[in-house]
């Protein structure tokens, strides 16, 4: 019995580090909740999420900036502050568990009604460029780099000064869930994202 249940917590571990992003701990009473999804999924399937009018087809991130901006038609839409990973300013992601944010060009390749970080846009990482630096040093390029709202806790935003001047994620860029919300409204799969230092 106790080894069924070790190797249950051992599977919920994996899968939690294996999600390419965590949850701050360093401010107030952390709600482990999870974020209803059963609405966001039935807009997903139904397409009906997108407000064709506010779509974007480009996002830039600036690492170093600690910025995230979309485009349409080369036009800026929005510009929104982030956060990357707990090691974002020591350069690119070069493997698994090494808390980086990537840097590079990728797309949005999925959209998640995700319970524990208010919706998410996974990006195409690993890139071929990624994997043959990975090859090269022997590691793993690890994955599931998305851009993602705030964990519930912070649903509400009372926390959103304090989670978006620190680094706190796995390597994922977070936002704020009103900058999720309008993200999430404005992208398709296939929008274009490029990650600089």
């Amino acid at each position: 019995m106790k080894i069924k249940i070790l190797l249950g917590l051992a599977g919920i571990s994996a899968a939690f580090l294996m999600s390419g992003c965590g949850e701050p701990r360093a401010y107030g009473k952390v709600d482990n909740t999870p974020y209803p999804t059963q609405e966001c999924r039935q807009q997903l399937s139904r397409g009906t999420e997108i407000d064709h009018s506010q779509k974007i087809d480009k996002i830039v991130v600036y690492k170093k900036k600690r910025k995230l901006y979309a485009y349409r038609n080369g036009k800026k839409i929005y510009e929104f502050r982030i956060s990357l990973g707990k090691n974002g300013d020591k350069g690119n992601k070069i493997q698994a568990g090494d808390y980086r944010t990537p840097e590079g060009s990728y797309c949005i390749v999925r959209k998640k009604c995700d319970p524990r970080l208010y919706r998410s846009l996974m990006i195409s990482y690993p890139n071929a460029a990624d994997k043959a630096r990975a090859k090269a040093k022997g590691v793993k390029t690890g994955g599931y780099i998305t851009i993602h709202g705030q964990p519930k806790w912070n649903a509400d935003g009372h926390a959103d000064r304090y989670t978006l001047a620190h680094d706190w994620t796995e390597g994922c860029m977070a936002v704020s869930n009103k900058a999720m919300t309008a993200l999430w409204r404005a992208v398709q799969n296939g929008v274009k994202i490029d990650i600089h230092a």
